[in-house]
């Protein structure tokens, strides 16, 4: 008797314990071959179609497959061994054919239109109606309404973006685990402190070498760009980080001995077939496609957001700068290079505030950030976070439950330190989703992962105040999944939300990473125990908005390169992408990187991500989640309390977290804050507020 495929599993947990790389080509292929079944018998019908006869059996077969994708998907970016690698790619063609053949049926097309028409809409309830109308939207993104002979070459553009897509991230991974660079001189690793040369010694030795063994890793890269003395060390490695995945070695001049990393070509293909599929569809570039289903009304609308912030920061911005290079040729640096940016900060940040980075990090060892994150989500949400098992993926996993007054509300995986086979960065993603289903209430469960720095000869590690707002940010995703009160799978949770409203949770989370009453509750000294001193933190929130004008510029570089892009450069025309980059750092940035800086090369948020000609989201969100959490703010001025206010919780979890995707953002934002979004509160906790305001 053989074996049940453990992807087949339609209820209950993942079975990581059980799941392998042959499991997911058998299937992947009966579960395409039962939805093309039922697509099939659907799309035939005759009657007038109803929300239990053919809405209900799609979002159900929907579900049952991508759960099944899910986990190879999410076992793809934690565990990207070759074996995995070549299972997930293997199968990514015939998805991705599937998911167009879906967004092309035209038979399924006019019978949702044909429901959406009929008296029984209007019986549905709003939730519903915004499901099909949601799907009336995708289905004309997808290419429904193309001529028959042009959907063909559609389905093909979409099968071979996504292709793309997944050899650009595979290219970065490899690019970034290629590079280490070995240190035996104790003169060169001066000023790097002790955590990290631990970690560098411990890699070192797991290699069999003597000495510091560093790597692109971010828990390896930012310690050496951030304090080593040696200029030459932060060198070597910027300009190994500055070139992956380019025609360059890590060198930035001699050529790449790994061609085949090379994304160039990637990003080329990928810009001119979405610009294609969008001019198939009738609109005249793909951020038009991007912007429909978001916030913003169009791309036009989008840009002058970010011109317009970046004419408020930029003066900001070049302020920081001047005192960055007047503090640099008090170093005896007269000529600041970029590698030099991050550790020319952190000395005037110590000069002038009087501590450093590492200091803090000292006081936020990963058990107490738990527990101040927990407290923060208990107190706030009236639940409570307790431990729980599950199949894991590996070992460092951890799995919790969420419950309020007895019942299960919620469970999530917890996936906290960098590995080789772990693609960088730090995200949320759903495992299950909460759904009313026949046998009851079906709870959500979601993946929580980061890439901080582990346990090095068996202490616990100490997290960054950086490390824990991202935890922090990842925590909000988490818990707009988690805390849905939406029992419709299309629109619960973060499923149906609009892209540039999704990351308002997560934003509005980092907001409690700057209160004393938060923070001092999560912090131990790593030697002495002792919590976090008020002077210190008052040192931290004096310098809060350090830098706050060059982040701020950094981040509209990334969106307005990302909007123009997808707006208005045409692939295979006369202007390079790098000029497009060239013009926007002329209009934004203060810091120009050297020529031979590859940074789209590794730009994972849009060609490999979900944030084409939406990177913009980040900051249109951070207007929302200033704006939500002033309300936390203003409540505790009322009652001289502590932000982390019950009441205003409770709203926010009802009006925002709780409906999904099931109206639209703006309108959960006015429900919450009973007027529209001000740009107010993120200038002032920005720090970018002038005397005329």
């Amino acid at each position: 008797m053989s074996t049940p495929n453990p992807l087949l599993q339609t209820h209950g947990l993942p079975l990581f314990d059980a799941v392998s790389p042959e499991h997911v080509a058998p299937a992947v292929q009966q579960l395409l071959a039962e939805n093309r079944a039922l697509v099939a018998k659907l799309e035939s019908g005759t009657e007038t179609p109803d929300w239990d006869s053919f809405v209900a059996p799609l979002v159900d077969a929907g579900e049952r497959f991508s759960r099944a994708w899910g986990v190879v998907g999410h076992l793809h970016s934690v565990m990207d061994t070759p074996e995995w690698r070549e299972a997930y790619n293997a199968q990514l063609p015939e998805v991705s054919r599937y998911y167009a053949e879906l967004g092309q049926n035209l038979k399924l097309f006019s019978r949702y239109k044909a429901l959406r028409d009929s008296a029984a809409y209007d019986s549905l309830s709003p939730v519903r109606r915004r499901i099909i109308d949601n799907e009336v939207r995708d289905f004309r993104l997808s290419g429904a309404e193309l001529a028959d002979d042009q959907k063909p070459r559609f389905q093909a553009i979409a099968e071979e973006q996504a292709s793309l897509a997944a050899k650009f991230s595979e290219n970065v991974l490899d690019a970034t685990n290629d590079f280490s660079w070995l240190v035996t001189d104790a003169a060169q690793v001066a000023g790097i402190p002790g955590d990290a040369l631990a970690a560098a010694k411990a890699a070192a030795d797991k290699a069999g070498k003597q000495g510091w063994l560093f790597t692109l890793h971010m828990p390896s890269y930012l310690p050496v760009l951030q304090y080593a003395d040696d200029r030459s060390l932060r060198e070597t490695l910027y300009r190994a980080y500055a070139t992956r995945a380019s025609e360059f070695a890590s060198d930035g001049v001699s050529p790449t001995t790994h061609p085949e990393w090379d994304n160039a070509p990637n990003i080329d293909r990928i810009l001119a077939l979405r610009n294609e599929a969008a001019q198939m569809l009738g609109y005249r570039n793909y951020a038009e496609v991007s912007v429909v289903p978001k916030m913003a009304e169009s791309p036009e609308q989008v840009l002058d957001f970010l011109r317009d912030l970046g004419r408020r920061a930029k003066p900001f911005a070049e302020r920081d700068m001047r005192e960055l290079r007047d503090f640099a040729l008090s170093l005896g640096l007269a000529d600041l290079q970029p590698w030099d940016a991050a550790w020319v900060s952190e000395k005037l940040r110590q000069d002038r505030y009087a501590f450093s980075e590492h200091e803090v990090k000292q006081y936020f060892p990963e058990p107490f950030v738990l527990r101040g994150l927990f407290g923060v989500i208990e107190n706030l949400y009236g639940v409570s976070i307790t431990p729980d098992e599950a199949p894991k993926w590996h070992e460092d996993v951890r799995f919790f439950r969420i419950e309020r007054e007895g019942q299960l509300v919620g469970q999530f995986y917890l996936d906290l330190y960098a590995r080789e086979s772990k693609r960088g960065g730090a995200w949320m993603d759903s495992a299950v989703t909460r759904r009313r289903i026949s046998s009851g209430l079906q709870t959500p469960v979601a993946y929580l992962v980061c890439n901080f720095p582990g346990p090095v000869d068996g202490k616990a590690p100490t997290f960054s105040h950086d490390d824990v707002i991202t935890l922090f940010h990842e925590a909000g995703h988490g818990l707009h999944h988690l805390l849905t009160q939406v029992e419709e799978y299309p629109v619960s949770g973060i499923a149906g939300v609009e892209w540039d409203a999704v990351e308002l949770p997560s934003q509005f989370m980092e907001n409690f990473c700057w209160e004393w009453d938060v923070l001092q509750g999560m912090t131990s000294h790593a030697e002495t125990g002792a919590k976090i001193p008020r002077a210190l933190y008052d040192k931290m929130i004096a310098a809060k908005n350090f830098q706050s004008g060059m982040q701020t510029v950094r981040q509209l570089e990334f969106a307005l390169f990302d909007m123009r892009l997808h707006h208005d450069y045409q692939p295979g025309g006369d202007k390079r992408m790098l000029d497009v980059l060239a013009e926007v750092r002329a209009e934004v940035s203060v810091i120009i990187p050297p020529a031979w800086h590859r940074f789209p090369n590794s730009f994972s948020h849009i060609f490999a991500g979900g944030y084409s000609a939406g990177y913009y989201s980040y900051k249109w969100a951070e207007v929302l989640s200033a704006d939500a959490f002033a309300a936390f703010e203003e409540a505790a001025q009322a009652s001289r309390g502590s932000v982390v206010d019950r009441a205003t919780g409770e709203r926010f979890a009802k009006e925002v977290l709780g409906v999904g995707g099931s109206r639209s953002a703006l309108e959960s934002f006015k429900a919450f804050r009973g007027r529209a979004p001000q740009v107010d509160a993120l200038l002032r906790h920005s720090g970018m507020v002038t005397a005329e305001g």
